[in-house]
């Protein structure tokens, strides 16, 4: 029997590249807007750290100017 050498050639019209950066970019941005809707809706309307009431009673005595005592 004599043997055959089959040879192959697949050849491509480079048109693939355009698909698959559109895919990446999609990709990206489903990640950006779950990750938004994980963590940024807390930060938007601040339920992730409400603002808390500090009560601080300060008070101020100032010395009274009457009575003399300064000498004059």
């Amino acid at each position: 029997m004599a043997e055959r050498e089959r040879e192959t050639i697949v050849t491509t019209d480079g048109g693939g590249g355009a698909g698959s950066a559109l895919a990446i970019i999609a990709g990206i941005l489903v990640l950006l807007v779950v990750l938004f809707l994980v963590f940024g809706r807390g930060l938007l309307n601040n339920t992730a750290n409400p603002t808390k009431d500090i009560k601080a009673d300060v008070d101020i005595n100032v010395p009274s100017t009457s009575g003399g005592g300064n000498g004059s």
